[in-house]
């Protein structure tokens, strides 16, 4: 049941970032470029199909200007 609730949790996390990154008007080419990371990586996160470090997310959120907590806000039960 807990790696059900992690991959459900990734999925939206990913979802959400994806959604700030396109208001931002930033491409994931862009993204990966500011914040040092293949594009690749880029997609997975936002797919759902990896995790990655609050590190990462905090680099994401000043490249973006973003605030943190932003990429945070969704509700799970979606």
């Amino acid at each position: 049941m807990k790696k059900l609730e992690h991959k459900h949790f990734l999925i939206n996390l990913g979802k959400n970032l994806k959604a700030l990154r396109l208001s931002a008007n930033f491409t994931q080419e862009q993204l990966g470029n500011e914040i040092g990371v293949e594009i690749s990586q880029i997609s997975r996160i936002e797919r759902g199909l990896i995790g990655t470090s609050v590190a990462t997310f905090f680099d994401i959120s000043k490249a973006m200007n973003i605030p943190l907590k932003d990429f945070f806000d969704f509700n799970l039960d979606e």
